[in-house]
């Protein structure tokens, strides 16, 4: 799995975009709902169901807050290392730009893509990733279109190594096709942060994705995602380990304000923050009142994402 220098077409600010995610103080704004949690997303936004009558119009309406997001003049590298991009919105363009282009030309922030297509049924504890389809071609075309990296995301519900190891196995399975098209991977093995006993299952996961990174050929480098942990820096053998780039962190369920507490006591651990991002907006806020509900999320998530 080589570096993403090796990706052809990726182009010689790769470099640069390694660096940042390597160095580079910040977080991860992931803006990456799908067609399953769009509704969501809308609806916490100010925009109901009763709103739009089709799906097209409904990715309209998401790329529209998005683009809103994007733009905001307090949206800016200095705090957001990076941005996760539903594949729609890689499709999609800001200001007659595409939106990777966009994010990178304009904002100096990196871009990553959203490649799982959900989950599977639980099993053993774990809802494994469903078959992605074209996945070759996806990653083509995210290659083509300027992305640096991708995410996918798994759950675990329970302290059962089977199912771990299967959630383990699977994404580095697919960990390992990311990188051989020239990208960097996100893994996201999510932890549900109401699982029984979450600490058992985190140590039981630590050590899973230990085993596993230690089997990595040298040249390989992955991300890792994962859930806010019981233990402070719980994760800290994953950041310090040789074949992971960066660790960050989901808000998995927790409010803005539990969320960046637990994330300022795990040193070298940043945000990967979605819905703890954009809590507050709405779509009837004047441009001055979302700017300003928007800088105190990006505020406080970047603060806690320094320690």
């Amino acid at each position: 799995m080589p570096g993403p220098s090796a990706g052809a077409g990726l182009g010689i600010m790769n470099d640069e975009q390694r660096e940042r995610m390597r160095d580079g103080k910040g977080f991860i704004a992931a803006l990456d709902q799908s067609g399953g949690s769009t509704p969501k997303a809308l609806a916490a936004y100010g925009i109901g169901k009763d709103r739009y009558h089709s799906e097209a119009e409904m990715f309209d309406l998401v790329h529209e807050m998005r683009t809103r997001v994007i733009t905001s003049p307090v949206f800016t590298s200095e705090h957001i290392l990076a941005a996760i991009l539903f594949t729609q919105t890689m499709r999609r363009q800001i200001d007659d730009i595409d939106t990777a282009d966009y994010l990178w030309e304009r904002k100096h922030i990196v871009p990553f893509l959203k490649v799982d297509e959900g989950l599977m049924d639980t099993a053993d504890g774990v809802q494994l990733m469903k078959p992605i389809p074209n996945l070759p071609q996806l990653l083509e075309e995210a290659v083509g279109r300027r992305i640096f990296g991708t995410k996918a995301r798994s759950v675990i519900a329970a302290n059962d190594a089977k199912g771990i190891r299967a959630i383990v196995d699977q994404q580095f399975a697919l960990a390992r096709q990311i990188g051989e098209a020239g990208l960097v991977p996100i893994i996201e093995p999510e932890i549900d942060i109401h699982a029984a006993d979450k600490a058992s299952v985190e140590e039981t996961f630590r050590g899973t994705v230990l085993d596993a990174l230690d089997a990595l050929p040298g040249d390989y480098e992955v991300m890792l995602k994962v859930t806010l942990p019981e233990r402070d820096d719980w994760y800290a053998p994953l950041i310090e380990h040789p074949g992971v780039l960066r660790v960050v962190a989901l808000s998995g369920g927790y409010s803005r304000e539990e969320a960046d507490a637990r994330l300022a006591r795990n040193h070298g651990l940043i945000a990967s923050f979605s819905r703890a991002l954009l809590d507050g907006l709405d779509v009837e806020q004047t441009q001055a009142e979302f700017d300003a509900t928007l800088k105190a999320s990006v505020d406080a998530i970047y603060d806690s994402s320094i320690t």
